[in-house]
């Protein structure tokens, strides 16, 4: 039998979603899993204060359409480049889209430098907590697949 067989469709493969390492906060979660429903995406929702090794296991369970960090203390950008080196240390996680958004800095927005550095350790794409933040992340979930709505 193939193993291709049981392999998830684009469309029915989750978005899985969490909190930095040491963010508690639940409400930016929860928006984002009606944001990503409204938009035709199935959500695992793993909650705030996720050890990378549960995030990495839940990964490589579900096999994502993509991996949403999300931050709200202003610690995101510290808890985001541990999170994703080690999720680009799982060949089979190596590719799957990964990207960072809220508030990363505890001074404010990140700047050009940091927000590469984010870059360059393997989030596809970061977004800040502004408007234009949220409307970047809405159009970056128009070119994800999405499951049929029926």
């Amino acid at each position: 039998m193939s193993p291709f067989l049981n392999a998830p469709r684009p469309g029915d493969r989750p978005v899985l979603v969490a909190g930095g390492i040491s963010d508690s906060h639940t409400w930016n979660l929860v928006y984002l899993q009606l944001l990503l429903e409204e938009h035709g995406h199935r959500v695992v929702n793993l909650g705030p204060c996720v050890p990378e090794d549960l995030l990495i296991a839940e990964a490589l369970a579900h096999h994502p359409a993509l991996i949403v960090v999300s931050s709200v203390n202003g610690h995101g950008y510290h808890d985001g480049m541990r999170t994703v080196t080690r999720l680009r240390e799982h060949p089979a996680l190596a590719a799957v889209p990964a990207v960072i958004g809220g508030k990363l800095g505890i001074a404010g927005p990140c700047g050009a430098e940091e927000t590469a550095a984010l870059r360059a350790a393997g989030y596809d794409a970061v977004f800040d907590d502004s408007a234009e933040g949220v409307a970047a992340f809405r159009r970056m979930l128009g070119a994800l697949p999405q499951r049929a709505l029926v």
